[in-house]
């Protein structure tokens, strides 16, 4: 009908998945999109999180869009400011910046269904309609800040990971970082030495295998621009290894006890001190939490200006924080280092579908999707890195490739329907949620004795994708039409 010849596309964020979307809508010939992006430039996590020491733990060449491959990485592993300039590269080679409308956060969404079109409000209070939406905020763009009493009565430095603060000087100071994920074990080792002394919070020891990166020399580059053969033989040698890794989270197969057994060597290796190395053993399946990657994170707490705390915090005071043993840590300056709101039921912003409903109330309890991308009374609405589309073993660019594939497929499929509504059966994504929990309850992120961000609060993996990503890439390779009202 009047919308599908050239539908009028809103794509929100320009991280991979909005940069990956708007590309691949213009190699198709669908040149009416507009990304929505909060920020003055784009970057997505990756602009966001400019902590010391931010680095992908999936390496650079598989970390990366499949069509547009880098040969100009320098570190296997590359760090926070190459993987932004990689997405600057792609925003200006495939000619994005036209399309995007900077600083314009999207507040809310609302479906008119007189006219088959969503209203975006702006952070301005300006509307604009899009007859499509493409959600690209992902689940890493909402810092969590813990539930700590006397948080907000701090009166030194405060700040999250997510969000540091460049221009606070950390020479001579006595620093506190509350968390022991994947940001803290990359920040620690880069702040420690300029540090006064450093108090480092943790609640649950990670398992943690050495990183092994390395540089990767002119060379190496050279070839990999002379030879594009080689650097896709390179990628696919990467991703067969990571993705044989799978069966550590998903069973308990021997491989889990090798890794635990080599993480546990490292350990041994690094950490000399019996009783420090014992508040850093898990006492959880390897795979339960995010396994991280580090080879300067344990000498780092050797270091003589390094504590780690592991008594609980009991309270934040003015100038420093209680723990339960009755110690009172006084610091300068506080670093919130406790990751993202990525599986809490929570919308990105305010979004109402068909007859009024309103998608924080649907996910007030879970989110979940139909293959992590469509939700029923969303029509037009399409989620990237939407509800269990993450993984523990690979690289999620991966999945997004595999949703925009799928996500172009339904809009190749209403413009030659004529369709001017497309929405996903209640039915279809009831059955695909039920048999998804079911996978993902003989996991180790449900067996293995551990809490994670992966799941909310009562449990539930909202999260990851219990599969193989081959698996994830046939099962959106084409819409299944019958799973679909499609209306005119």
């Amino acid at each position: 009908m009047k919308h599908t010849q050239q539908p009028n596309i809103a794509i929100i964020g320009t991280g991979f998945a909005g940069l990956a979307m708007a590309i691949r809508l213009k190699q198709a010939g669908l040149d009416s999109f507009t990304l929505y992006e909060q920020a003055g430039e784009v970057g997505g996590t990756w602009r966001d999180n400019s902590y010391p020491g931010a680095s992908c733990d999936v390496p650079s060449h598989l970390y990366s869009f499949s069509f547009e491959p880098n040969p100009r990485w320098t570190r296997h592993f590359a760090l926070q400011a190459e993987i932004l300039d990689y997405l600057n590269h792609c925003t200006d080679k495939y000619g994005l910046r036209p399309h995007i409308r900077f600083n314009s956060p999207v507040r809310s969404a609302r479906f008119d269904e007189d006219a088959s079109e969503w209203v975006l409000t702006l952070g301005g209070g300006e509307e604009v309609r899009a007859h499509l939406v493409i959600s690209g905020c992902g689940s890493l763009s909402r810092p969590s800040i813990p539930a700590i009493p006397g948080l907000a009565d701090f009166q030194g430095k405060l700040f999250h990971s997510a969000r540091w603060e460049h221009g606070h000087d950390l020479a001579g100071k006595t620093v506190a970082v509350i968390g022991t994920g994947a940001s803290a074990i990359q920040l620690v080792p880069r702040i420690a030495p300029c540090v006064k002394q450093l108090h480092l919070f943790q609640r649950t020891p990670p398992w943690v295998l050495p990183k092994e990166d390395r540089l990767l020399g002119p060379r190496e580059r050279k070839l990999y621009a002379a030879l594009p053969s080689m650097q896709w033989l390179h990628r696919q040698a990467i991703y067969w290894k990571y993705e044989g890794r799978l069966p550590l989270f998903i069973s308990r197969l021997p491989i889990a006890r090798i890794f635990e057994r080599r993480a546990l060597r490292w350990l041994e290796r690094s950490i000399p001190d019996p009783g420090l190395r014992a508040k850093l053993t898990p006492n959880y399946a390897m795979g339960c939490k995010r396994v991280l990657l580090s080879d300067d994170y344990y000498p780092a707490l050797l270091r003589p200006n390094v504590e780690l705390v592991t008594e609980p915090i009991q309270t934040v005071t003015r100038d420093g924080l209680l723990t339960a043993d009755g110690k009172t840590r006084p610091v300068d300056t506080l670093i919130l280092a406790t990751g993202f709101q990525a599986a809490e039921a929570v919308s990105p912003f305010p979004i109402q579908g068909r007859g009024g409903l309103r998608l924080e109330e649907v996910w007030r309890t879970s989110a979940e999707a139909y293959l992590g991308t469509t939700v029923a009374g969303m029509p037009n609405f399409f989620f990237l890195v939407g509800p269990n589309t993450l993984l523990g073993h690979s690289s999620v660019v991966f999945m997004i490739e595999s949703q925009v594939q799928y996500v172009l497929d339904c809009i190749h499929t209403m413009k030659r329907g004529g369709f001017e509504t497309l929405e996903v059966r209640k039915s279809a994504q009831e059955r695909f949620n039920q048999r998804l929990g079911e996978r993902l309850g003989r996991t180790v992120w449900s067996t293995g004795g551990c809490a994670s961000w992966y799941k909310t609060r009562t449990g539930k993996n909202t999260t990851l994708w219990p599969g193989s990503t081959m698996e994830f890439r046939w099962r959106t390779r084409q819409l299944e039409p019958g799973d679909y009202h499609l209306e005119k």
